[in-house]
């Protein structure tokens, strides 16, 4: 789909944006305001680098120096708004940048009202106008880090409009007046429209098929996805795809978008902490809630033992408080997932989440509602409702989706309510008469075959190995598997065991390559 230069009705599929609305002052007052020389000398540097297109400083100012001078001057305030543009010259591009900091340190350390949020929402447009609407790749270098913050922040934006949008009983006439004369603001379709517009133009996807397939991925970017601009937006805009469709409950799609994208090879998104982990949570709720909970375990596993192994080395960002959240999510979502599915996982990581969650796991067990409740509350995202609310029916929506998604989710925990009970019996004995197991249980023959075949289906699922994410063998993955002849249960245990001797061997190896290392560092050095 092409851009037109002011997104046009069709380019938005019906749903256009109010683009000629122009940028107004946040705080009038601001047209006598004396901008600190600290301020404004960091500003004239900062739009000297974008255009010279020197990334590594870029991100030295922008990781740096706009967090080290909001703690000095803007801690509590808004940054300077109408009186930046005289100082660098008008120059367009560099104040829709400029601005897109601006209205995220309002999200940040201020509260937003319902004109920042609309005002910054022109902004992005703006911005994504420049980048998707020129002919040719926009003269424009910008840090990975500043980039997967552009489109983690577009979401975040519209995630919390949407909330603020669903709570009608706190907002007053004028803002309601105000939310009625700009619908358009912040519509779903128009989010969607984005991201797939910057996937589609970075010619992400064939890139990632040809580096999945060994070949140079050069021959299929094309014009724009040669650009390091345009390539990395595309990637990130394929995990922001992800994340939005797990916030609408659309699991499937979550995980089809992500179809290119191989979680076991280091790519883009390694460069970026925030952005690894935010890939691998929505992944792992998503497999969640698709009841793949083997694959689930292994993703949440495979990111926190990234972080326990890294934590030191990764950058404290603004987004890193947030990256700490959603780690202590992803330890509730493991303790769930192996509730549902026992098997053994790193041992470091086991422990943190028994450190983390250790008594709540026994309730988990035992099948208490109000804790598996409790703890998916906490862990998982805020869902949205594509659909606003009627805004004369001054009443608060912003719970729906949630209690929507946790039915659906408690609906499978009862399903899986004796199945623990069921997998302990199991596990004592190697065969048994039926009628016995069901008279432990407190249950009549025919019921308890019928919680029997339960346990068959729910621990046959599709296992991922490689290829699409959504692919993968059907597998059992119960540890302990059943047949029944007659009035008998026979019981199998179907657990491999751990490769013990190959661990040892590939530790030992590791060892004696760390001390040649250290023999030939000593011997340099003398």
């Amino acid at each position: 789909m092409e851009f037109t230069e002011e997104f046009t009705d069709e380019a938005l599929d019906g749903y256009p944006v109010e683009y000629q609305e122009t940028y107004e002052d946040v705080r009038p007052h601001q047209s006598s305001y004396v901008v600190p020389d600290n301020v404004r000398n960091f500003l004239i540097q900062f739009q000297r680098h974008v255009n010279q297109r020197h990334v590594d400083d870029i991100h030295q100012l922008y990781d740096s120096g706009f967090n080290r001078l909001t703690e000095r001057f803007y801690k509590t305030t808004a940054w300077p708004s109408e009186v930046v543009g005289p100082l660098v010259n008008g120059d367009p591009l560099f104040l829709i940048l400029y601005r897109e900091l601006f209205f995220r340190h309002i999200y940040a350390r201020l509260q937003p009202d319902v004109y920042h949020r609309c005002q910054s929402y022109y902004n992005y447009c703006d911005l994504f106008n420049h980048i998707l609407s020129d002919d040719d790749p926009l003269n424009l270098s910008l840090p990975t880090q500043w980039l997967w913050d552009i489109v983690d922040e577009f979401i975040y934006q519209f995630q919390s409009f949407t909330q603020y949008r669903s709570k009608l009983s706190k907002r007053s006439t004028e803002e309601i007046d105000y939310l009625r004369n700009h619908q358009q603001v912040w519509n779903v379709h128009s989010v969607l429209n984005v991201l797939h517009s910057l996937v589609e133009k970075s010619n992400i996807n064939p890139q990632l098929e040809a580096i999945n397939s060994c070949q140079d991925p050069e021959k299929v970017a094309g014009t724009y996805g040669g650009d390091s601009l345009y390539r990395n937006l595309g990637y990130y805009s394929l995990i922001g795809l992800c994340r939005l469709h797990c916030l609408l409950g659309d699991y499937r799609q979550a995980l089809k978008v992500l179809d290119r994208v191989d979680l076991n090879k280091k790519s883009t998104f390694a460069n970026v902490p925030t952005c690894r982990v935010t890939l691998f949570y929505y992944v792992g709720f998503a497999y969640l809630m698709m009841r793949r909970y083997t694959d689930a375990i292994r993703t949440f596993c495979s990111i926190l033992l990234y972080l326990q192994r890294t934590k030191l080395l990764i950058p404290k960002s603004y987004q890193y408080d947030q990256m700490v959240k959603q780690t202590e999510k992803m330890y509730h979502l493991l303790a769930i997932s192996l509730t549902f599915c026992p098997m053994s996982v790193d041992e470091s990581v086991n422990s943190s989440m028994r450190d983390k969650c250790g008594e709540r796991m026994h309730r988990l067990t035992a099948g208490d509602e109000k804790t598996f409740t409790d703890m998916f509350s906490f862990a998982c995202p805020k869902f949205l409702s594509p659909v606003p609310p009627p805004l004369d029916a001054g009443q608060d929506s912003h719970m729906d989706a949630f209690n929507a998604q946790n039915k659906i989710f408690l609906s499978e925990v009862r399903q899986q309510g004796l199945i623990p009970v069921i997998r302990s019996y199991l596990q004592l004995y190697t065969s048994m008469p039926i009628a016995k197991m069901a008279a432990f249980m407190d249950l009549d023959v025919e019921e308890f075959r019928t919680h029997l075949l339960r346990y068959k289906h729910k621990m046959y699922t599709p296992v991922w190995t490689s290829g699409p994410l959504l692919g993968g063998e059907l597998k059992s993955v119960a540890g302990t598997d059943f047949f029944i002849e007659g009035e008998m249960i026979h019981i199998t245990d179907t657990s491999v065991a751990r490769p013990y001797g190959e661990y040892f061997v590939r530790e030992t190896a590791k060892v004696a390559e760390l001390n040649k290392s250290f023999r030939s560092m000593i011997s340099h050095m003398r």
